[in-house]
């Protein structure tokens, strides 16, 4: 049976496009390896596959006692189904801090790095002479992981290593950064097609931190009126999706790119008293700007 590679829930561009990579490296080595996703791919990774000449992967809804897999671009069991402990995990690559919660039969392989994409941490692992003969394909999703996780450079998870990571994938393939990452940016921003609910659990994740449970969802665009406008229906829904999940607050920042500033969304008491505690905001409304806030990783989940 073939290995499974999979990423989180409310698949990315880099949980997506890590899992293809790995799986064709695998197979590489003569190990049997399929790509998965845990849902339908934002707009951003759509437009990537398509970009590079990628199908979406199966959506996988279920996994067993039976089946080996390969985890990227998360640990944390919440983003994984409910019963991935019964799988035999066989390797994890991820660059989020560690959770903590799977459990497995036997040692296995993680690496973990502090690095702003999984694709990052596979460069790593390949090292720079296997990547400059990688396909033009493979290099290309590679470079499109790295582009979105660091909001092209813009984002403080950046590291050194990931700016040289990605200057070595364009100049192989011949490609201007901010050209390209304008284009996904465009694609990411396309979002009129989706639901508020989805839009709210489009790039989600579910924490514990201080003794609640949040769920922390983050909408990067570079038209971020798209969303503000339907302020309303969302609020809404963010009471919907709050009572559905039996959660302390849901908490939706949209992430304007260019100006480099984060606006949340403010439907209760508290999330006022997050925004005002641990942002030092000023709440006057249903919605609070946070200047300089763009990483759910290195800025909102650490001041919870």
């Amino acid at each position: 049976m073939a290995l499974k590679v999979f990423g989180h829930k409310s698949p990315d561009t880099d949980a997506t496009a890590s899992a293809i990579v790995w799986a064709w490296y695998l197979s590489q080595q003569g190990i049997d390896a399929v790509p998965y996703v845990l849902g339908k791919p934002n707009t951003e990774a759509l437009f990537v596959l398509q970009y590079w000449g990628y199908q979406v992967p199966k959506v996988l809804t279920s996994v067993s006692s039976k089946d080996e897999v390969v985890i990227v671009d998360t640990n944390n069991p919440e983003e994984l189904f409910d019963n991935i402990n019964e799988t035999g995990v066989v390797q994890i690559i991820d660059h989020h801090k560690l959770v903590g919660g799977i459990q497995t039969a036997a040692p296995i392989d993680i690496t973990i790095k502090p690095l702003a994409s999984t694709a990052s941490v596979m460069y790593f692992m390949m090292g720079s002479d296997e990547v400059s003969d990688l396909p033009n394909e493979i290099a290309g999703l590679m470079l499109s992981c790295i582009i979105s996780d660091t909001l092209e450079f813009r984002s403080p998870t950046t590291t050194e290593d990931d700016k040289a990571m990605a200057g070595n994938l364009a100049h192989k393939l011949g490609l201007n950064i901010t050209e390209y990452a304008t284009k996904m940016f465009e694609a990411k921003s396309d979002i009129s097609s989706f639901s508020d609910e989805e839009l709210i659990k489009m790039d989600s994740k579910k924490y514990e931190a201080s003794g609640k449970k949040y769920r922390v969802s983050v909408l990067e665009t570079t038209a971020p009126n798209i969303v503000l406008d339907r302020k309303d229906s969302i609020l809404k829904t963010i009471d919907v999706v709050k009572s559905d999940e039996n959660l302390d607050e849901v908490l939706l920042f949209v992430v304007d790119i260019l100006k480099e500033e984060a606006t949340l969304f403010v439907p209760s008491d508290g999330v006022k008293q997050v925004a005002e505690e641990k942002f030092n905001a000023t709440v006057s409304g249903d919605l609070v700007v946070l200047p300089g806030v763009v990483s759910r990783k290195k800025q909102i989940i650490p001041v919870l």
